[in-house]
């Protein structure tokens, strides 16, 4: 018997697929959550004096280089402008304040993050691999704004790892090779 050595070929280097990782672009910072049930009358209503002297005397500073959401978890009625009102004191100090829950905090920093950091150009006539595993918990919507961002410019779109993966898009030159 010939003892005969073999090559041995990585066929996921070989493949020219160009492997995207969206926890690359988790944006980085403290996350605040300003529950409006903590200012609620009796736990109901919400009073525009008492609202107006929480603003005054509380200490915006500390939500410096923040993200901050602003959400209620009461069952109660919210006026529209208190949320403006909050907006208004935070918007000087916070990187980003939205009006919502956590998930929608991350969802909509995540995708300005992606919009200003992805580069979508840089993938163009590529074979783009999304990771599906990362050490980063990843809104859902992160996902679907990577596939708006890269479909344009892209050859294909996969979603996985090159050894399983889900074909998500194909451009109509990579249908015809």
């Amino acid at each position: 018997m010939e003892n005969e050595t073999e090559e041995i070929k990585n066929k996921v280097a070989g493949s020219n697929l160009e492997p995207l990782n969206l926890g690359d672009f988790y944006p980085e910072g403290e996350r605040v959550i300003i529950d409006l049930k903590d200012h609620l009358f009796e736990g109901l209503i919400l009073r525009e004096k008492d609202f107006r002297t929480f603003l005054k005397n509380e200490d915006w500073t500390k939500y410096a280089n923040k993200y901050v959401a602003i959400t209620s978890t009461a069952d109660a009625i919210i006026p529209q402008w208190t949320y403006m009102l909050l907006a208004s004191e935070l918007e000087p100090y916070a990187k980003k304040v939205v009006s919502g829950n956590r998930d929608t905090l991350e969802a909509i920093i995540f995708s300005e993050s992606l919009k200003e950091n992805l580069h979508p150009e840089n993938y163009k006539d590529k074979r783009v691999m999304i990771r599906g595993c990362g050490d980063k918990e990843l809104p859902v919507s992160a996902f679907s704004d990577a596939v708006t961002l890269l479909k344009p410019f892209a050859k294909s779109i996969m979603y996985g790892e090159a050894c399983s993966n889900v074909p998500i898009y194909k451009s109509k030159s990579e249908l015809t090779v």
